[in-house]
């Protein structure tokens, strides 16, 4: 492993939060600004986009794409992720942000259907560090910031905002239809933008097949951040669609949810959805209900393990 808060690659410091993994595989370099994508991909000759330097990269080899912070990763239509093992890396001076990162993936205005989110990622064992994730589309179908449904995909230091869609039912920053997808030191959301109307637009949406075959399984939320501008008592921040959205189970470790005090409504819950769990459960591990909501939860199938955790109004919620 190289330690991120000593590597030098042509000079530049790589520093982060956490480290790039030694590798026998390829690694891309990509610089929006000075890069061009007839180039090699090297640190000299870095490639321009992201999508370029995606399709350099070959599967389960391990392959690389570090992203330089000096501009936007702008793309014109969804990034796809479908290839196994590839990790890409935002390379930042100050280290590995919770929030407001150097390298960002950016997708704006489009008119294809098919651009669901920023990025879609299907593959296996992907890891994504030091990112943030920004869609901004109008497209009716694009109401995600990144579609997760890929397996054991890993996520750390990555910050999802989806700045449009604040009154569409559904839309998110996050669509999980992951298989032990864990995130470590992300955030969700924006307390910048307010939510409108009353419409479930959480910053995690859980919806069973919204990619087909896939559904939310064994996933791990450790110390993440979740805000939102509430406008409704239905603006809630996790939000499942059917009684089997979660299988097995999906934990929420020390996080923080956290309703801005410009909001003009009290959301009911922090994490609710339309049906009690049938397939698995949520637990909450050290997150607390001190998060500007009613109550944490109602819904039967969500447990917190405090304790000492009283659940305001919340039946469901089960303290063991």
């Amino acid at each position: 492993m190289t330690d991120l808060t000593s590597l030098r690659v042509g000079g530049v410091p790589v520093t982060g939060g956490g480290s790039i993994p030694a590798t026998s595989g390829k690694r891309i370099y990509v610089d929006a600004t000075l890069g061009g994508d007839g180039n090699i991909g090297t640190m000299t000759e870095p490639v321009k986009t992201v999508a370029q330097a995606y399709s350099m990269t070959t599967t389960n080899k391990d392959d690389q794409i570090i992203l330089m912070g000096n501009a936007t990763h702008t793309l014109t239509e969804m990034l796809t992720v479908s290839k196994n093992r590839i990790g890409f890396y935002g390379l930042d001076a100050s280290g590995g942000r919770q929030y407001g990162q150097n390298a960002k993936i950016s997708l704006g205005v489009t008119t294809a259907a098919t651009d669901l989110a920023t990025m879609k990622n299907t593959g296996v064992r992907n890891s994504f560090f030091n990112i943030k994730f920004i869609n901004s589309n109008t497209v009716a179908q694009g109401i995600y910031g990144v579609l997760e449904a890929g397996e054991f995909a890993k996520y750390s230091y990555c910050d999802f905002y989806k700045s449009t869609d604040l009154d569409v039912t559904g839309a998110a920053e996050l669509a999980c239809n992951g298989d032990s997808s864990i995130f470590t030191k992300c955030t969700f959301g924006s307390s910048a933008n307010a939510r409108s109307g009353a419409v479930v637009r959480p910053c995690v949406i859980l919806t069973k097949a919204l990619v087909a075959g896939k559904v939310c399984r064994d996933v791990r939320f450790e110390d993440c951040i979740f805000w939102i501008w509430a406008g409704n008592t239905a603006n809630a921040f996790v939000w499942s669609t059917t009684a089997t959205d979660v299988e097995r189970q999906m934990e929420f470790k020390d996080c923080t949810f956290n309703v801005t005090k410009k909001s003009t409504a009290v959301p009911a819950v922090a994490i609710g959805g339309a049906a009690a769990f049938t397939a698995g459960e949520i637990l909450l591990t050290g997150t607390t209900g001190e998060n500007g909501c009613t109550a944490l939860a109602t819904q039967t199938g969500i447990f917190s393990l405090l304790p000492t955790y009283a659940a305001a109004g919340g039946s469901g919620i089960q303290c063991t």
